[in-house]
């Protein structure tokens, strides 16, 4: 059928790099299912089960030529993928055909598989999350001693650095790697643990003896790539163990969320834009426009990953007894779309961090609009210091800050309260020390040595696991 005739999901049709399309694709699931069949028997045999070389060499040979066309026969016929893909490696296979999946139930291959492939997906993403924390990083130090104002309540408030403001967003995303690696390094292995978890099948197989089937488990894991497998499961490993994975996922679309709005908050200002191409159109009607497209989508795309964790908790939460089958549908769909949706919004922040624009001049005709109230405390000291009365100091500035402000809300006018000082007599005292008073870079306080310190102590240790990939060049392009 023509691709263009039916639906696609656009995570992958549009969207989503071809890395982790590929790992939550049939080619992947199937064979890797292949894989665990493989070392099942593997370990079968080493523990004594009588299993010929040529079935171990047949299941070697035909890991990945996977034969979709009777594999989606049998499946229509049995209405079971896992018998489906059975019968369909063992025609491929005809000396491996009578012991492939002996012992085991269908959760020994699509658990176990669906581990190996999060495991995977994580694998992914944590190198890329650790780049964009390095580009906006690079971002942060290169602008650590750029004054900026700052908002509160999004109302002008004290100043800070453009630097600093950075440094905001490295820091969740510097929490969001901690919690993926935390949730990469805990996930575990499922084991061959049999239908309902009691190993009873193998026990059988190997007539009762206990430290074999507790050696299957153990050898099957590390064949596998595991550590360790989890103790005791249902059929299925618990699906908490989803919600642990998602939740991190979840947490970091609010980084992401917050990231973009701040720069589309900016790019309303005029003050800071995200990239935009030569040739790229803001809008059908109005030819001027630079719309903040990059960050509008990645707004839009977190709000999707926040909301999947939803649904594993939802399927943790009804998983009756030993298990129900009412997950599998909903996690052929959240889970994939949790990583899918979470590369996309990497690849998103690494082109906008490569390519941020930053105005100065913007940014410092605001400073000026707003540093004037913000430098009466700072005028009342220095004509304290003179020998003026605070008070008396006080009345005047609050008088004259008031016209000002006036020009500004009522007349549209620019802050001119600067100028009205220097036209008071009172205080001429201080009339040569306005301009230093007036210094931008006297409001940021600790701002450029919170943003070093910051870097060194934090950020650096935090990408040292990632130094050699993060030297490899790596440039994000969008592809629509």
């Amino acid at each position: 059928m023509d691709p263009h005739a039916r639906y696609q999901s656009p995570l992958t049709s549009r969207y989503a790099s071809p890395e982790m399309a590929a790992n939550f694709s049939d080619n992947k699931r199937f064979s890797t299912w292949r894989k665990l069949w493989l070392n099942l028997a593997i370990a079968e045999k080493e523990l004594g089960l009588d299993i010929p070389d040529g079935a171990i060499k047949e299941m070697k040979e035909h890991l990945y030529d996977i034969d979709y066309t009777l594999a989606i026969a049998e499946e229509k016929k049995r209405r079971h993928d896992v018998m489906a893909h059975v019968h369909t490696f063992g025609v491929a296979c005809p000396k491996a055909a009578g012991i492939i999946h002996l012992g085991a139930t269908s959760c020994y291959v699509t658990d176990n598989g669906d581990l190996i492939i999060l495991r995977d997906g994580l694998d992914i993403l944590l190198p890329k999350l650790a780049r964009v924390i390095q580009r906006l990083s690079a971002f942060a130090e290169q602008y650590k001693d750029l004054p900026t104002l700052g908002f509160t309540h999004y109302q002008p408030a004290q100043l800070t650095t453009v630097g600093k403001r950075a440094t905001l967003w490295v820091q969740e995303l510097l929490w969001d790697l901690r919690n993926l690696t935390r949730a990469r390094e805990d996930i575990g292995f499922r084991g061959v643990k049999g239908t309902t978890g009691t190993q009873g099948s193998f026990l059988a197989l190997f007539e009762g003896n206990h430290e074999k089937v507790e050696a299957l488990d153990q050898r099957v894991t590390e064949l596998s790539g595991f550590k360790e497998y989890y103790p005791v499961t249902g059929q299925t490993y618990s699906r908490k163990i989803d919600v642990d994975l998602l939740m991190p996922m979840a947490s970091f679309g609010a980084t992401v969320h917050k990231i973009a709005t701040d720069i589309r908050l900016l790019a309303n200002l005029k003050e800071i834009e995200e990239p935009f191409e030569k040739d790229q159109i803001g809008s059908s009607a109005m030819a001027y426009k630079r719309n903040p497209m990059r960050c509008e989508r990645a707004c839009s795309l977190a709000r999707h990953l926040q909301i999947l964790v939803q649904d594993a908790l939802g399927t943790s939460s009804v998983q009756w007894l030993e298990r129900t089958l009412d997950d599998s549908a909903n996690r052929r769909i959240c889970l994939p779309e949790a990583f899918l949706t979470m590369d996309i919004l990497l690849t998103l922040l690494q082109n906008i961090s490569e390519g941020l624009v930053v105005y100065p001049k913007v940014i410092e005709r605001r400073i000026n609009q707003e540093l004037p109230f913000m430098a009466t405390e700072n005028i009342i000291m220095a004509m304290v210091k003179k020998g003026g009365d605070r008070q008396e100091c006080h009345e005047h500035i609050r008088v004259l800050s008031h016209e000002a402000g006036a020009v500004v809300k009522q007349q549209g006018g620019e802050n001119d309260l600067i100028q009205r000082i220097r036209k008071d007599s009172y205080f001429e005292p201080i009339w040569g020390e306005l301009d230093a008073l007036m210094d931008p870079s006297t409001f940021i306080g600790r701002a450029p040595q919170q943003v070093e310190r910051f870097l060194k102590d934090y950020v650096q240790p935090a990408l040292k696991p990632y130094e050699e990939v993060l030297r490899q060049e790596s440039k994000a392009e969008l592809s629509v």
